[in-house]
């Protein structure tokens, strides 16, 4: 006879193997580690390339193209290379981001800053979410319904150019990030997200994310010195 396993309750009146849980939390932060040094290695080789921005058209075709992938194939192994085609586009999105930034003054600085903050909130949130016994599922709604919102006026400010509210989107997206990373990883430990595909790609946005947030953010703070 098998013994059982201790159990995550979930909302909706099922349970699941709190190994299975685990599982998954541990296969999301290996393959979460991989699509970030790839993306790393990309977007570093899109700096030293001086490689141009793929453009606004290209970058939502393949985004949403990949994801649309991803999540069609999300049971079996190709879903896997397409996680790391998208993060390895979304490398090279990142890389004139950083050739601006490297061009500042402090732009090496304002680089490290904000890589150090990702990893510190990174950290600190995955740590408090797979210890704490509160319930988080009402950030969901809340944490989508703000990125519709900061999308919105993201646009708004490049349409109409105005720097003052590209800054305030800017800081409005990396709290929300942050939110996103306390709320998914909550998410795998309580068993609501059961595929590390999905996990990992949800987690990759939110730290890419927050990570562009904040270099923006430093990076303007280091243009005025």
């Amino acid at each position: 006879m098998q013994t059982r396993s201790a159990a995550v309750a979930l909302p909706h009146g099922t349970t699941l193997d709190r190994g299975t849980a685990h599982r998954v939390l541990r296969n999301t932060h290996a393959l979460l580690a991989m699509t970030l040094l790839l993306s790393a290695a990309v977007a570093a080789a899109a700096v030293a390339f001086r490689l141009p921005a793929p453009g606004p058209i290209l970058t939502l075709a393949a985004y949403f193209g990949l994801l649309f992938g991803i999540h069609r194939l999300k049971n079996r192994g190709a879903a896997v290379g397409l996680v790391f085609a998208l993060t390895g586009f979304m490398g090279w999105t990142l890389g004139p981001l950083l050739t601006r930034t490297l061009a500042m003054p402090a732009g090496g600085q304002a680089v490290m800053l904000a890589l150090g903050a990702t990893g510190a909130v990174f950290l600190a949130l995955s740590a408090y979410a797979t210890t704490t016994k509160r319930d988080l599922s009402w950030m969901g709604g809340l944490l989508f319904s703000g990125m519709v919102v900061a999308l919105l006026a993201g646009l708004a400010a490049v349409f109409f150019e105005i720097p003052a509210l590209a800054l305030a989107v800017s800081a409005v997206v990396a709290l929300l990030s942050a939110g996103l990373i306390l709320f998914e990883t909550r998410q795998i430990v309580d068993g609501g997200e059961t595929n590390y595909v999905l996990a990992t790609v949800s987690l990759f946005v939110s730290v890419f994310n927050l990570f562009t947030s904040l270099l923006q953010l430093f990076g303007f703070m280091g243009s005025d010195d």
